[in-house]
């Protein structure tokens, strides 16, 4: 393997880690009573969108354990589907808040999010970044895969503060490698006049833009939302 691939899949890594560890300290320092609140997720208060971290977590754990030794299929962009957005009836989605209210206090689904996100994180860093595994019946390598969710962890970051304004955000570095990965996807880049905050939150529908956004955005605002599957 080159020099160039090795620097970039051990970025991908540390990008993972990066963002994982700060999502994990967020959902830890949310007060209990904040668990009720909305989330940036259409329909799901904040301890529902956790619960669906919990799932996200051991989503993670089982692709990095099921290994696969075709040519990858996919890579971090092409592992994405512009898909319509949710309407709720998705069967996944309405067991979510179900799953959430099981746990009861918050404190519960704390520690469990804790647990499984703990071994995540150590079984992102302890994995090959060049070696493949397979997911969705796709395959691709596991640096590719770990940069698929540095987009997922840092969009579920926002949705966690959304309506939480004293929440501490997602570090700078992952929300420009989260908006890099959009704009790949999407084919096209934001106006520079947006932040990466703004690009992330515009160009999933997580806000609607305003005139001014609009107006820089051009054509490319009738693309919008990308909303990612």
């Amino acid at each position: 393997m080159s020099a160039v691939a090795v620097r970039h899949y051990r970025a991908a890594v540390d990008l993972f880690s990066h963002s994982w560890t700060a999502l994990r300290t967020a959902v830890a320092e949310v007060p209990d009573a904040d668990f009720e609140r909305p989330s940036g997720c259409t329909g799901w208060l904040v301890r529902d969108l956790v619960c669906h971290l919990v799932i996200d977590a051991q989503d993670v754990l089982i692709a990095l354990v099921t290994p696969a030794d075709t040519e990858p299929t996919v890579d971090a962009v092409t592992y994405w589907h512009l898909v319509e957005p949710p309407t709720g009836e998705d069967p996944l989605d309405a067991l979510i808040p179900r799953l959430a209210a099981a746990y009861g206090e918050p404190r519960w689904l704390k520690f469990h999010f804790d647990d499984v996100g703990s071994a995540a994180g150590r079984a992102a860093r302890l994995a090959d970044p060049a070696a493949r595994v397979s997911t969705r019946d796709e395959v691709l390598t596991v640096g590719d895969y770990l940069s698929v969710y540095v987009l997922e962890w840092t969009l579920h970051h926002l949705d966690l503060i959304a309506c939480l304004p004293s929440a501490a955000g997602p570090p700078a570095d992952t929300l420009a490698a989260a908006r890099a990965s959009l704009e790949e996807i999407a084919g096209t880049p934001f106006p520079a006049s947006f932040s990466d905050r703004t690009a992330l939150l515009v160009g999933t529908g997580r806000r609607p833009p305003t005139d001014a956004e609009k107006a820089a955005l051009g054509a490319f605002a009738a693309r919008l939302p990308l909303v990612l599957g």
